[in-house]
This record gives structure tokens, C-alpha cells and sequence, in this order.
């Protein structure tokens, strides 16, 4: 496929699926066996690991909302810059709902094989989002030596 296409799939999964929580769609854009080189050790692999993490997610951030900021391609990768904005309502990582407001970007490479995401790599911010939600306290000046 060009690399045209492969961006409209990936516009598609961050609209149609992430963003609505619809997973039914996930068959259409995502390979099976789709590998994710950012899931946690105890998170299913494939299509079940994309469902695990944007069933999380939501569970989290209910509202959440993933914007595409950049998108570039090339072959068969495509590489998205997205900002992600939620309202914390529910467990994320051990931490309990607190009700805030949270942003928190990341970088997305994802590679496509007919038609369909079969590769991910991604590198957000967590320690932001941690920061956001008080799990984890900024250092001060007086901290930093």
C-alpha cells in the first residue's frame, strides 16, 4: 500500500477506534498478531493487547480524546505526533480516580503490511501524566544537583 493509505488507516484508528472506545472497528486497521514493542509484561500480545490498552485507557479517561498534531509517512511506516487530553475518573496505574484534567504527548510509529497495523512502537510521556495525576512529585531546584 502507499504510504497515503497507510496514513488514513492510522488517522482512522486514532479517530474511529481509540477515540470512540469502538472496538469492533479494530479488526478492519489491526493485524491479529499485531506486535506493540511498548506493552507492559503482563499485557496480552496482538489484537488483544491493542484492545487491553485502549479498554485501560478508557476505563481511566473515559473522555479521552487523541488529537493528531504530525503526521508523516513513508513505505510502510508511518510516524504520528498526538496529544492525548482526559479527565482521570478511574484507576490508571494504581492510582485512583482524582478527577483531573490531564494532557500527555506522544510519538507513534506504526508499520503497515495489507492494509492493516502489524507493528507499533510508541513513546509518551508517562512521567508527565504520573506528575499530573500527583502519583509522582516533580524535583525542585533544590533537589537537582
Amino acid at each position: 500500500m502507499a504510504a497515503r493509505e497507510n496514513k488514513a488507516i492510522a488517522c482512522r484508528i486514532f479517530e474511529e477506534v481509540i477515540n470512540t472506545g469502538d472496538l469492533s472497528l479494530a479488526d478492519q486497521f489491526i493485524a491479529q498478531d499485531m506486535v506493540s514493542h511498548n506493552n507492559p509484561p503482563d499485557a496480552p500480545s496482538g489484537m488483544e493487547g491493542f484492545k487491553h490498552f485502549v479498554t485501560t485507557f478508557r476505563a481511566a479517561f473515559p473522555d479521552l480524546t487523541f488529537t493528531i498534531e504530525d503526521m508523516i509517512a513513508e513505505r510502510d511506516k508511518v510516524v504520528a505526533r498526538v496529544s492525548l487530553r482526559g479527565t482521570h475518573k478511574g484507576e490508571f496505574m494504581g492510582v485512583p480516580a482524582t478527577g483531573r484534567s490531564v494532557e500527555m504527548d506522544s510519538i507513534d510509529i506504526m508499520r503497515f503490511a495489507d492494509g492493516k497495523l502489524v507493528e507499533h512502537w510508541g513513546q509518551g510521556d508517562v512521567v508527565g501524566l504520573m506528575q499530573q495525576l500527583g502519583a509522582v512529585v516533580p524535583p525542585t531546584a533544590q533537589t537537582v544537583r
